[in-house]
Protein backbone atom coordinates (compact mmCIF):
# COMPACT_ATOMS: atom_id res chain seq x y z
CA UNK A 1 0.00 0.00 0.00
CA UNK A 2 1.43 3.42 -0.89
CA UNK A 3 2.19 5.87 1.88
CA UNK A 4 3.10 9.52 2.08
CA UNK A 5 6.78 10.28 2.61
CA UNK A 6 8.16 13.69 3.43
CA UNK A 7 10.89 14.93 1.13
CA UNK A 8 13.39 17.58 2.17
CA UNK A 9 13.03 19.08 -1.30
CA UNK A 10 11.51 18.32 -4.67
CA UNK A 11 12.90 20.23 -7.64
CA UNK A 12 10.89 20.64 -10.81
CA UNK A 13 11.70 22.69 -13.89
CA UNK A 14 11.60 26.14 -12.23
CA UNK A 15 10.05 25.49 -8.81
CA UNK A 16 11.39 23.88 -5.67
CA UNK A 17 9.13 22.43 -2.97
CA UNK A 18 10.80 22.36 0.45
CA UNK A 19 9.52 20.60 3.53
CA UNK A 20 7.94 23.04 5.99
CA UNK A 21 10.05 23.97 9.01
CA UNK A 22 9.65 26.64 11.70
CA UNK A 23 11.56 29.20 9.61
CA UNK A 24 8.61 29.37 7.20
CA UNK A 25 5.95 30.01 9.86
CA UNK A 26 5.68 33.76 9.30
CA UNK A 27 5.43 33.37 5.52
CA UNK A 28 2.73 30.68 5.85
CA UNK A 29 0.80 32.68 8.45
CA UNK A 30 0.87 35.81 6.27
CA UNK A 31 -0.14 33.82 3.18
CA UNK A 32 -3.04 32.12 4.99
CA UNK A 33 -4.32 35.37 6.51
CA UNK A 34 -3.97 37.57 3.42
CA UNK A 35 -7.52 38.37 2.28
CA UNK A 36 -6.87 37.88 -1.44
CA UNK A 37 -5.08 34.54 -0.95
CA UNK A 38 -7.24 32.98 1.75
CA UNK A 39 -10.83 33.56 0.69
CA UNK A 40 -11.29 29.93 -0.46
CA UNK A 41 -9.45 28.06 2.31
CA UNK A 42 -10.13 27.13 5.92
CA UNK A 43 -9.53 30.13 8.13
CA UNK A 44 -6.39 30.31 10.23
CA UNK A 45 -7.10 30.84 13.90
CA UNK A 46 -4.79 32.38 16.43
CA UNK A 47 -1.59 34.21 15.70
CA UNK A 48 1.90 33.40 14.54
CA UNK A 49 2.56 31.27 17.64
CA UNK A 50 -0.34 28.99 16.68
CA UNK A 51 1.22 28.60 13.21
CA UNK A 52 4.57 27.70 14.77
CA UNK A 53 2.87 25.14 17.03
CA UNK A 54 0.98 23.69 14.04
CA UNK A 55 4.31 23.26 12.19
CA UNK A 56 5.93 21.59 15.22
CA UNK A 57 2.99 19.18 15.36
CA UNK A 58 3.23 18.56 11.60
CA UNK A 59 6.95 17.76 11.89
CA UNK A 60 6.18 14.92 14.30
CA UNK A 61 3.62 13.30 11.97
CA UNK A 62 4.39 10.80 9.25
CA UNK A 63 1.05 10.87 7.40
CA UNK A 64 1.46 14.08 5.41
CA UNK A 65 3.97 16.19 3.50
CA UNK A 66 3.66 19.98 3.64
CA UNK A 67 5.80 22.12 1.36
CA UNK A 68 6.61 25.75 0.76
CA UNK A 69 7.03 26.57 -2.92
CA UNK A 70 10.05 28.54 -4.13
CA UNK A 71 10.68 30.29 -7.42
CA UNK A 72 14.12 31.89 -7.92
CA UNK A 73 14.75 31.50 -4.17
CA UNK A 74 11.60 33.51 -3.35
CA UNK A 75 8.77 31.99 -1.34
CA UNK A 76 5.63 31.99 -3.48
CA UNK A 77 3.25 29.46 -1.93
CA UNK A 78 2.38 26.23 -0.17
CA UNK A 79 0.98 22.80 -1.00
CA UNK A 80 0.27 19.74 1.14
CA UNK A 81 -0.18 16.01 0.49
CA UNK A 82 -2.21 14.16 3.14
CA UNK A 83 -5.13 11.80 3.86
CA UNK A 84 -3.89 8.63 2.19
CA UNK A 85 -6.85 6.27 1.72
CA UNK A 86 -5.86 3.04 0.02
CA UNK A 87 -4.16 4.03 -3.23
CA UNK A 88 -5.56 7.58 -3.20
CA UNK A 89 -4.03 10.71 -1.71
CA UNK A 90 -5.49 14.12 -1.02
CA UNK A 91 -3.74 17.36 -1.72
CA UNK A 92 -4.57 20.90 -0.73
CA UNK A 93 -3.40 23.86 1.33
CA UNK A 94 -2.43 25.01 -2.16
CA UNK A 95 -1.91 28.75 -2.14
CA UNK A 96 0.18 30.86 -4.51
CA UNK A 97 0.87 34.50 -3.76
CA UNK A 98 0.83 37.42 -6.18
CA UNK A 99 4.57 37.00 -6.89
CA UNK A 100 4.09 33.54 -8.38
CA UNK A 101 4.92 33.30 -12.09
CA UNK A 102 2.12 32.43 -14.52
CA UNK A 103 3.21 28.79 -14.76
CA UNK A 104 3.49 28.10 -11.01
CA UNK A 105 0.01 26.59 -10.66
CA UNK A 106 0.54 24.08 -13.47
CA UNK A 107 4.10 23.21 -12.49
CA UNK A 108 3.32 22.78 -8.77
CA UNK A 109 0.32 20.55 -9.57
CA UNK A 110 2.47 18.46 -11.91
CA UNK A 111 5.16 18.13 -9.23
CA UNK A 112 2.57 16.90 -6.72
CA UNK A 113 1.12 14.39 -9.17
CA UNK A 114 4.50 13.16 -10.41
CA UNK A 115 5.82 12.74 -6.86
CA UNK A 116 2.68 10.93 -5.69
CA UNK A 117 2.40 8.58 -8.69
CA UNK A 118 5.99 7.91 -9.63
CA UNK A 119 7.68 8.00 -6.23
CA UNK A 120 5.00 7.22 -3.64
CA UNK A 121 3.07 4.84 -5.95
CA UNK A 122 -0.43 6.22 -5.50
CA UNK A 123 -2.91 5.57 -8.33
CA UNK A 124 -5.42 8.38 -7.81
CA UNK A 125 -6.17 11.54 -5.90
CA UNK A 126 -9.15 13.01 -4.07
CA UNK A 127 -9.63 16.59 -2.92
CA UNK A 128 -12.22 19.26 -2.37
CA UNK A 129 -12.61 22.73 -3.82
CA UNK A 130 -14.92 25.47 -2.63
CA UNK A 131 -17.85 25.96 -5.00
CA UNK A 132 -17.10 29.67 -5.26
CA UNK A 133 -13.48 28.99 -6.31
CA UNK A 134 -14.37 28.75 -9.99
CA UNK A 135 -10.83 29.20 -11.40
CA UNK A 136 -9.42 26.36 -9.32
CA UNK A 137 -12.37 24.11 -10.14
CA UNK A 138 -11.83 24.76 -13.86
CA UNK A 139 -8.10 24.12 -13.44
CA UNK A 140 -8.68 20.68 -11.88
CA UNK A 141 -11.35 19.80 -14.43
CA UNK A 142 -8.90 20.57 -17.29
CA UNK A 143 -6.61 17.99 -15.68
CA UNK A 144 -9.45 15.44 -15.83
CA UNK A 145 -10.75 15.58 -12.25
CA UNK A 146 -14.40 14.59 -11.83
CA UNK A 147 -16.89 15.76 -9.22
CA UNK A 148 -17.90 12.77 -7.11
CA UNK A 149 -19.87 14.52 -4.36
CA UNK A 150 -20.80 17.92 -3.00
CA UNK A 151 -22.07 19.69 0.06
CA UNK A 152 -23.30 23.22 0.62
CA UNK A 153 -19.83 24.79 0.23
CA UNK A 154 -17.62 22.27 -1.59
CA UNK A 155 -17.28 20.00 -4.58
CA UNK A 156 -15.43 16.76 -3.90
CA UNK A 157 -13.21 15.56 -6.75
CA UNK A 158 -11.38 12.45 -7.80
CA UNK A 159 -8.80 12.04 -10.53
CA UNK A 160 -7.53 8.65 -11.65
CA UNK A 161 -4.05 7.57 -12.71
CA UNK A 162 -4.93 7.66 -16.41
CA UNK A 163 -6.02 11.32 -16.30
CA UNK A 164 -3.03 12.26 -14.16
CA UNK A 165 -0.67 10.62 -16.65
CA UNK A 166 -2.46 12.34 -19.55
CA UNK A 167 -2.01 15.70 -17.79
CA UNK A 168 1.68 14.98 -17.15
CA UNK A 169 2.06 14.43 -20.91
CA UNK A 170 -0.22 17.29 -21.98
CA UNK A 171 1.61 19.85 -19.83
CA UNK A 172 5.10 18.31 -20.06
CA UNK A 173 6.67 21.60 -21.14
CA UNK A 174 6.07 22.83 -17.56
CA UNK A 175 8.00 20.01 -15.88
CA UNK A 176 11.29 18.24 -16.49
CA UNK A 177 10.96 14.53 -17.16
CA UNK A 178 12.45 13.54 -13.80
CA UNK A 179 12.00 15.28 -10.47
CA UNK A 180 15.06 15.78 -8.29
CA UNK A 181 14.06 14.57 -4.82
CA UNK A 182 16.05 14.79 -1.60
CA UNK A 183 15.06 12.85 1.48
CA UNK A 184 16.39 13.38 4.96
CA UNK A 185 15.99 10.33 7.14
CA UNK A 186 16.18 11.15 10.85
Amino acid sequence: MPKILKATSITGKTLILRDVVDDYAEFIFNLRTDISNSKHINSTTGGLNNQINWIKDYQSKKNQAYFVIFFNESLIGTVRIYDAVGDSFCWGSWILNDNAPYHAAVESALIVYSYALNHLHFNQSHFDVRKKNIKVRQFHERFGAKIIDEDQDNYYYSIDKENIQLSLKKYKKFLDAELKIEFSYK
